[in-house]
């Protein structure tokens, strides 16, 4: 197998570069680990996703036909395969049903990426 390419570490503003797969240099190694150890053995009601959260999901999931509402409020039908919320709980965002949608995985993946761009920039 080729060896991978080196690409810039994920850390902020680290000038490193690494070929690990999780995308962390040696001195930010650590990084990578904390979500899983934060998460590790817990349950999905332990993580947040019990009971309530799986009637709301289905509840979003129904209104919204199964279907992604940012593709559709371009023109496109997609399935969507998640509920989102559209303010996020860490800028505010609740767990009221006009606060979620169904949302596609490409769109939830940009999504959250935009999210991240602005948590660092503040």
């Amino acid at each position: 197998m080729p060896a991978r390419s080196p690409r810039p570490c994920r850390a902020a503003l680290c000038p490193k570069r690494t070929t690990e797969r999780h995308g962390y240099c040696p001195e930010h190694e650590h990084l990578h680990s904390g979500w899983q150890r934060h998460h590790q053995g817990k349950s999905s009601t332990e993580r947040g996703y019990g009971g309530r959260w799986r009637k709301l999901r289905s509840l979003v999931m129904d209104r919204d036909q199964w279907l992604c509402q940012p593709c559709k409020r371009i023109g496109r039908a997609a399935p969507a395969a998640m509920v989102d919320h559209v303010v996020n709980k860490a800028e505010g965002g609740t767990d009221k049903l006009d606060n979620l949608e169904a949302i596609c995985r490409s769109c939830h993946q940009a999504k959250t990426q935009q999210e991240a761009a602005r948590g660092r920039q503040r």
